[in-house]
């Protein structure tokens, strides 16, 4: 298990990785079975005061204000969060923090994150969940999308770390990407005292689920 020194060091090259590639990152629009993805949003209608816990370029955003009264997006990139404010900024209040160190000042009837809870390492599985645990309003629900999608080539320390490399801005970083499987994820959660309500849809590799503490 790494220190915590060390998972500092990892998480904040993953921060300089996507604020090296937040001028050229691509579109989730693009990807297979991205339609499908956003009517999983739209099925869930993310209602009330929503907080976006890595919002990245604004992808979801947009998606989330058309049902949300707000919408708090948190990203630890500057850059990112100047391509999401592009996309959208009515009813939306942008938040530049670390996710791992941020807590918000109210609670939230719903949270999401997209692409995001494969980033997280499994030392700080169980932390995350009870920051998520904390933003949430009685009665408030949880929606993210994932997948367990890895480059053969980003898997420089093997198939079994959760550690895989990317190239950008010149540079070598490395990053955080843990494969879970939805039967993994739903006794993780278990164990952690949430409910897995359904898994919405799966979209190729990717899934898009609910969860209630």
């Amino acid at each position: 298990m790494a220190g915590d020194d060390d998972l500092d060091a990892l998480l904040a090259e993953q921060v300089a990785y996507y604020r090296a590639v937040a001028g050229e990152y691509g579109d989730y629009g693009a990807m297979p079975g991205a339609s499908a993805l956003g009517a999983v949003v739209e099925e869930f209608a993310p209602a009330g005061r929503v907080l976006e816990l890595a919002c990245g370029p604004g992808v979801w955003t947009p998606l989330l204000a058309r049902h949300a009264d707000e919408v708090t997006a948190v990203d630890a990139s500057a850059e990112m969060l100047a391509r999401a404010a592009a996309r959208v900024d009515e009813r939306v209040r942008w938040v530049r923090a670390d996710v791992f160190g941020w807590r918000p000042e109210g609670v939230f009837d719903v949270v999401f994150f997209g692409f995001w809870l494969s980033h997280v390492p499994r030392e700080r599985f169980a932390e995350f969940w009870a920051m998520v645990a904390g933003c949430l309003a009685p009665g408030g629900r949880v929606l993210f999308v994932d997948d367990a999608l890895r480059a053969p080539e980003e898997l420089v320390e093997g198939a079994e770390s959760s550690v895989i490399r990317r190239w950008a801005g010149g540079g070598v970083h490395r990053l955080v990407k843990v494969a879970y499987r939805p039967e993994q994820l739903a006794r993780a959660l278990a164990g952690l005292g949430w409910s897995v309500r359904r898994w919405v849809r799966r979209c190729g590799r990717s899934t898009g689920v609910r969860v209630i503490g």
